[in-house]
């Protein structure tokens, strides 16, 4: 699982949030759905945020996206990428519109059982994984439609696996994160294949405890 998430001013991370602020739907989204473009601090899921996927012409470039798909009653901010290809929510934009998140590190805390059987919120840990400075997640995403207006805003989704074994101790939920090589062969339209690079993520990480 993954629902808050950490962007630093970095070099690797300069050009993605550079993009996205130059990218012509910045002011449109900014303007009607009241609320900044998120390009340093903690990142909440509904945030308008920078994130990674091909242009018309099929190169990577970078956008303002909507943390969460648009459900029922909530936003749903992350997708098991075990049955994503299975769930109508997910299974097209899986298929055909996949993104990269970039971040410095993502937050998660840590679940632990009470006596009585039930899970509660332990410490909170900024995790990424080891030797990186980014942390690259794969997600997912689609338009959906603002209000009445006719526009059509880009929402996505983080896929989550389960944990690699230096963090089970503090969640039985990861988001999927990548390299770069297997970053940029995720967001290409004419990758078809995925579980090889679904297989290939990493799982080795670092941690610390920050409250």
């Amino acid at each position: 699982m993954c629902c808050r998430y950490w962007m630093e001013e970095s070099p690797e991370l300069k050009p993605f949030v550079d993009a996205a602020i130059r990218s012509p739907l910045r002011d449109k989204m900014v303007a009607h759905l009241a609320r900044p473009l998120k390009i340093e601090g903690e990142i909440r899921p509904t945030d308008i945020c920078v994130a990674v996927a091909p242009d018309k012409n099929g190169k990577r470039a970078a956008f303002p996206m909507v943390w969460g798909y648009t459900g029922q009653q909530s936003y749903l901010f992350n997708a098991r990428v075990e049955s994503a290809d299975q769930k109508p929510m997910w299974k097209e934009s899986l298929e055909r519109r996949r993104c990269i998140i970039p971040a410095s590190w993502y937050y998660e805390w840590q679940h632990l059982k009470s006596t009585d059987g039930k899970t509660k919120a332990g410490g909170k840990y900024m995790i990424q994984p080891k030797g990186a400075t980014t942390t690259l997640m794969a997600g997912i995403y689609r338009m959906e439609p603002f209000q009445d207006t006719g526009m059509m805003f880009p929402h996505f989704a983080i896929l989550t696996r389960e944990p690699g074994e230096d963090i089970q101790f503090i969640h039985d939920r990861m988001p999927v994160i990548l390299d770069a090589q297997d970053a940029a062969e995720w967001i290409r339209p004419e990758t078809t294949d995925i579980k090889p690079i679904i297989a290939r993520s990493l799982t080795g990480m670092m941690f610390e405890r920050v409250e």
